[in-house]
């Protein structure tokens, strides 16, 4: 069953320890702006999936970061957020990962939910158990067939 959340807040996220950011929820209006963001738009086709995902993933952390904790300039000072420092937070990789299972993945495990297929944990056979027994020795090459002519 689909469980809908009407509150429609925003929520904080832990990114990594001492790092929190507040987004706004993942919301059909906030994906299709993000599609048309000019940085989005003018990614190549030749663009790898990774170069693509990382300039999306920004295109929407500049739209959905309300407020964040534990982000400093280098000389220990807080800042807010702004689109330079969104795009500098999102550079970090434990970040950018954090950012994309705790926000964006949520999106993602709808779509797969629709096909009445839950996502597994962490790659298709997790938590699979082997049905069949493993063989004592290899089967013999099947004798080819005789045919009268």
């Amino acid at each position: 069953m689909l469980t809908l959340d009407l509150s429609n807040e925003p929520r904080w996220h832990d990114l990594a320890p001492g790092v929190r950011v507040q987004l706004r929820p993942l919301t059909t209006a906030l994906m299709v702006a993000t599609r048309s963001d000019p940085d989005v738009e003018a990614v190549p086709d030749a663009t790898s999936d990774e170069a693509r995902a990382l300039i999306f993933a920004k295109a929407l952390a500049r739209r959905a970061v309300l407020a964040w904790e534990g982000v400093g300039d280098t000389e220990g000072n807080v800042i807010a957020p702004n689109p330079r420092a969104i795009d500098a937070l999102l550079d970090i990789w434990p970040i950018f990962e954090a950012f994309q299972l705790a926000y964006v993945s949520k999106g993602l495990l709808l779509e797969q939910e629709k096909n009445v297929s839950a996502p597994s944990p962490s790659g298709p056979s997790v938590g699979a158990t082997a049905t069949a027994r493993p063989v004592r020795k290899a089967a013999r090459t099947a004798r080819a067939a005789q045919t009268s002519r």
